[in-house]
């Protein structure tokens, strides 16, 4: 039998007491639970519990997964901006934080506090009927199976992140398909996503001095914006490489329907298997982070040993300096197994590898202009992308994108061009 609620006491004030005994702060936003209780500050924004599931998912994994859990399965939603949701709760949680580090002493009491918390804890979900065996995760949760990076599980991550219809991209990203930070050369309301797109593509074929017949190699195409770019621009003669069949395909009809089949070949191709080629330049841009960290060196080597003497390199690539993975949300919906590090290791190992690092420009303030410009297409576009692909992934994709500018304004991501030689 469940313990027993106070007389007056509904589901929203039970979890705001607790949340603020377990964080150490009063939560910044309205609570509505599902007995239509409210507890909180007034707000514009208010977290929704629909469900004492939600919380029983929370109980389970507790953190960041078993709130993305909830979100992703609809038991638990936001009313009002969930940017500045997430944002303000951030905020609260770490000011928090660092005034506990600051007083922390380990003693007999605080170790009497912590098992006091966990005890309210238990009793609240029992109050709350939150108490029964683990929730099966949501069905757009990613699983893959296999050694890490071998070839099968690496082909199992991309499908399951870029082998949905293509058209769902074209409603978020610009019309060259760039999935990947832009570059703002402006401010001016004016210029658009489109724009800074085509000035990052320019800046990159600019790097890599790009010129009629050069040979680059686009390791890791996507959906073939640098590829397109560099030969209907550049005219130069590019080999583009994707472990995606959608993308693959896709890439292949657009240098179909421009007539650009003298100057493409693209290859439905692992990195790995890429063994001949004497390249004037290659770019890869955000693909190392799929990479690993066990086989990166390799991978940098394997980049060197194709580039002819003199030929340069440009990788865009995101870093991460706490953990090296996306976080618990990315890894388990959006793109197992990736891994970031401090840029300054990147750099460290390409010069291992044998190649000149030439340059680093970091980026990370126009990826949350770019993720941004892709969220105001996501909403805009959301009923069509609804019908494409359902409720809980439209819930998975708002929170990717959200989180992931989020991750980047606050500085917990960036990314960087890295411009490197091989200069024997």
């Amino acid at each position: 039998m469940s313990a027993q609620r106070k007389p007056g006491e509904g589901a929203a004030q039970i979890i705001a007491s607790l949340a603020t005994s377990y964080l150490g702060v009063q939560l910044p936003v309205r609570i509505r639970a599902w007995d239509d209780s409210e507890a909180g500050p007034d707000s514009d924004i208010v977290l929704i519990i629909r469900s004492p599931l939600a919380l029983r998912r929370m109980l389970w994994r507790p953190g960041e997964l078993g709130l993305a859990r909830a979100y992703v399965s609809g038991d638990l939603a936001v009313e009002g901006d969930l940017t500045q949701g997430l944002r303000l709760v951030k905020q609260a949680i770490g000011q928090a934080r660092r005034g506990r580090s600051r007083q922390w002493r380990v003693s007999a009491d605080s170790v009497t506090a912590g098992a006091r918390t966990a005890k309210e804890l238990v009793q609240a979900a029992a109050r709350l009927e939150a108490i029964g065996p683990p929730p099966s995760p949501p069905s757009t949760e990613v699983r893959v199976r296999g050694r890490l990076h071998s070839r099968a599980r690496d082909r199992a991550v991309i499908a399951g992140h870029y082998d949905v219809p293509p058209g769902f991209y074209e409603l978020i990203l610009d019309p060259r398909m760039a999935y990947s930070s832009a570059y703002w050369e402006q401010d001016d309301p004016g210029y658009t996503l489109e724009d800074a797109q085509r000035d990052k593509l320019d800046r990159i074929c600019a790097k890599l001095s790009l010129a009629p017949g050069s040979r680059l190699l686009d390791m890791g195409c996507g959906w073939g914006s640098l590829t397109i770019h560099a030969a209907s621009r550049y005219q130069a003669r590019v080999t583009a490489v994707t472990l995606s069949e959608q993308q693959g395909g896709y890439v292949r009809n657009r240098v179909r329907a421009l007539g650009l089949d003298d100057l493409v070949e693209v290859r439905i191709q692992d990195y790995r298997d890429v063994h001949h080629g004497s390249y004037d330049a290659i770019a890869s841009i955000e693909m190392g982070e799929h990479v690993g960290a066990a086989g990166y060196p390799a991978f940098a080597a394997a980049l060197r040993g194709l580039l002819r003497p003199g030929g340069r390199l440009l990788i865009q690539q995101m870093s991460r300096g706490s953990r090296p993975g996306g976080g618990p949300f990315i890894e388990s919906y959006i793109a197992a197994d990736m891994h970031m590090r401090p840029v300054g290791q990147t750099v460290a190992l390409l010069e291992k590898a044998g190649l000149e690092v030439l340059g680093v420009d970091a980026m990370r303030g126009h990826y949350v202009r770019t993720i941004r410009a892709w969220l105001d297409n996501f909403e805009r576009n959301l009923p069509e992308i609804t019908a494409m692909l359902g409720d809980e992934a439209v819930r998975v994709w708002r929170l990717y994108l959200v989180g992931g500018a989020l991750a980047f304004e606050e500085g917990r991501m960036g990314v960087d061009q890295i411009l490197a030689a091989k200069n024997a």
